[in-house]
């Protein structure tokens, strides 16, 4: 399994321009951060979790040439605003992008991209084949995917377990037959937004004790907001199996 991850940034608490905080002033790569997303190759598929409005650059950036399925954790617009850029892999294949939702994000879709659902199409528009999934095993292909159902704050949330890979994002509280679900996992990317506490989104103490009840080998915190501080300073905070995440990483699972 190859992942990529794409984005480990988040809209929460972004500077505005021209801001001389020292995250935007930094030289670091690391701290250089668009909103949350990942590429995942198993075998022959190739899959994209959530399309941020960073994704065409995302994509473009990390080289990608082939993407055969888009799975959403959430309609946060941060999370879906890019996807008419999937039109490109239209193009190029010249069949409709599988997306994969659950019911309460595939109506989001439809009314964001109503043009994409219109009966009468415009030409060049994306095409979309909307897939509904719940809160149990599916499969693209013969590729089993695990949804692992988050709470951001009142917001169900689907985080991704595929092998031993799991992938969270924008979670607050998580149940525990859902942190069932996580263990076992060797490799874990899961949200930490700051290190103070948020209505909302894991903080670092309380992601770093997700990460000791389900005890990865390794693990990657993402949707990091600028209050999160400097890559280079973080990372000495952390556990020997914890680091932070960083738009370009590649892992090799």
């Amino acid at each position: 399994m190859k992942v990529i991850i794409l984005g480990t940034g988040t809209s929460q608490g972004v500077p505005v321009i021209a801001c001389e905080c020292k995250i935007c002033k930094s030289l670091d790569f690391r701290d250089k951060r668009l909103r949350v997303s990942v590429y995942i190759q198993v075998g022959h598929q190739h899959l994209v979790i959530d399309t941020g409005p960073d994704f065409r650059q995302q994509m473009l950036r990390a080289n990608i040439h082939q993407l055969d399925a888009v799975l959403f954790t959430h309609e946060h617009k941060d999370h879906i605003a890019g996807l008419d850029d999937v039109r490109a892999f239209n193009f190029k294949y010249s069949k409709d992008m599988p997306v994969y939702a659950r019911k309460q994000v595939a109506e989001k879709i439809q009314k964001e991209y109503d043009y994409i659902f219109a009966e009468s199409k415009y030409p060049g528009i994306p095409r979309v084949d909307l897939q509904l999934i719940e809160n149990q095993i599916f499969k693209i292909e013969n590729l089993s995917i695990t949804p692992i159902e988050v709470m951001h704050h009142k917001l169900p949330v689907f985080g991704f377990r595929i092998g031993d890979f799991t992938y969270i994002t924008d979670a607050k509280t998580i149940a525990e037959s859902e942190i069932e679900k996580m263990k076992g996992t060797k490799t874990l990317v899961i949200n930490a937004l700051r290190k103070e506490e948020h209505i909302s989104h894991f903080n670092l103490a309380e992601a770093l004790a997700m990460i000791e009840r389900v005890k990865p080998q390794k693990a990657y915190l993402t949707h990091l907001s600028h209050n999160m501080g400097l890559h280079k300073d973080v990372s000495k905070e952390l556990p020997p199996n914890v680091a932070l995440a960083y738009d370009g990483l590649e892992l090799y699972l």
